[in-house]
């Protein structure tokens, strides 16, 4: 039986990653130019209610064979535990179409988008998550005969973000640069963020977030552990600090260093070292931009929030990572393998590569997934919306 207070524990973990998707919306707002920026708040919030339906009604059954099709007195039944833990996992779900929004910004058409977030969280994402954290299919189980120990992702480093940021590169890849971002000549044309206040707004609602995404993946009170949030904030500063090092000040990096810091973190933010969790963090802001920046110039991927290398890198480093300073020899808790955090990670991407194949695939060819290139020189704004986000449009 859970107590009232497990519930309002989960609840109040739900609400704050619920939060978190203010972060997401305001992180991509902030990145993405004046004429885009209505839609950047619009596709947040119309994903989270489609993935809410979706998830609901076929996701969350897929990952943990639990409905919801009883009466309410049923289903109020243990304080209604059964119904935030829904919520909370919900939140973790919902973050899918929210990464994935960052890296086609500006040139995506609305309609196909929202059906690549229904058919993702109902079921690309419980798929590996059924794996990962309810045993299916018994991948679990194989893995600890075979290396004595599973798959280890307390907070979704792999679950979430790998898979997440995986998906994003199949539809950027998919849909193509930004019209006039590459030059026939080798030239790369700036499009520098619209408003740094508002990016930085979210990547700090983002940060106060994710202690609800990390802290509170215990789901029961008596399960909390303060090392879950000290190597959050450790694996954030490093992140921070390692970004703002490598990308020489640049506020675009400083304010998602600390992002790559906690997208690493997550998977093994239970079992780590503070100390470990500082450095994991500083690779994962290194990382990152790194990769941003050869990502853009030198292979020509035009990720705008840069959610490849931000969620579906260091996120794989971080499922990674808990196979190594996770163990007892490097100051963690132990109960690890390197060798399932592999196999685990590397499982993660390909179900991601392989889903965002064929959902976006499917989708390029038969709806089309990019505005018109009159569209899109418009403006997602005032294309899909029919309004702009000032009054002002001078400035495009």
């Amino acid at each position: 039986m859970n107590s009232s207070s497990d519930v309002l524990f989960v609840l109040l973990g739900a609400v704050m990653i619920l939060a978190m998707h203010a972060g997401f919306a305001f992180l991509e707002l902030g990145t993405v130019r004046v004429k885009n920026q209505v839609n950047a708040l619009g596709k947040i919030m119309t994903d989270f209610s489609i993935s809410a339906i979706a998830y609901f009604f076929v996701g969350y059954w897929l990952a943990y064979g639990v409905t919801f099709f009883d009466s309410a007195s049923v289903l109020t039944a243990d304080k209604g535990y059964g119904l935030v833990k829904f919520f909370f996992l919900l939140t973790f779900a919902a973050a899918i179409p929210a990464i994935i929004s960052g890296g086609i910004a500006e040139r995506a058409k609305f309609h196909p988008q929202s059906i690549a977030t229904l058919l993702l969280v109902a079921f690309v994402y419980p798929f590996f998550e059924g794996i990962s954290w309810n045993n299916n299919f018994g991948v679990q189980q194989w893995l600890t005969d075979t290396f004595g120990a599973p798959f280890h992702d307390f907070a979704g480093s792999v679950v979430v973000h790998a898979v997440g940021g995986w998906i994003a590169l199949v539809a950027v890849l998919l849909l193509g640069a930004r019209r006039g971002r590459y030059g026939k000549d080798g030239r790369v044309a700036a499009h520098p963020p619209s408003s740094i206040p508002f990016l930085a707004l979210g990547s700090w609602i983002l940060i106060v977030g994710w202690f609800g995404f990390n802290v509170m993946s215990a789901q029961r009170l008596d399960a909390i552990s303060g090392l879950v949030a000290i190597n959050s904030l450790m694996a954030m500063v490093g992140g921070t600090l390692a970004a703002n090092l490598a990308g020489k000040n640049d506020p675009g990096f400083m304010h998602n260093g600390p992002l790559a810091g906690l997208v690493a973190i997550c998977a093994g933010s239970n079992i780590v070292h503070p100390l470990g969790a500082l450095v994991i963090g500083a690779i994962a802001g290194g990382l990152f931009v790194y990769l941003f920046t050869f990502t853009q110039n030198r292979l020509k991927i035009d990720d705008v929030l840069g959610v490849w290398p931000l969620h579906g890198v260091c996120g794989a480093w971080g499922g990674i990572a808990a196979g190594i300073f996770g163990i007892q020899a490097l100051g963690g808790l132990g109960g690890v393998s390197i060798f399932s955090q592999i196999i685990g990670t590397v499982l993660g991407i390909v179900i991601a590569l392989a889903g965002g194949l064929i959902v976006y695939g499917v989708l390029k060819v038969t709806m089309g997934l990019r505005l018109t290139p009159e569209e899109e020189y418009e403006g997602a704004d005032l294309t899909i919306h029919k309004v702009s986000s000032t009054f002002e449009r001078e400035t495009f």
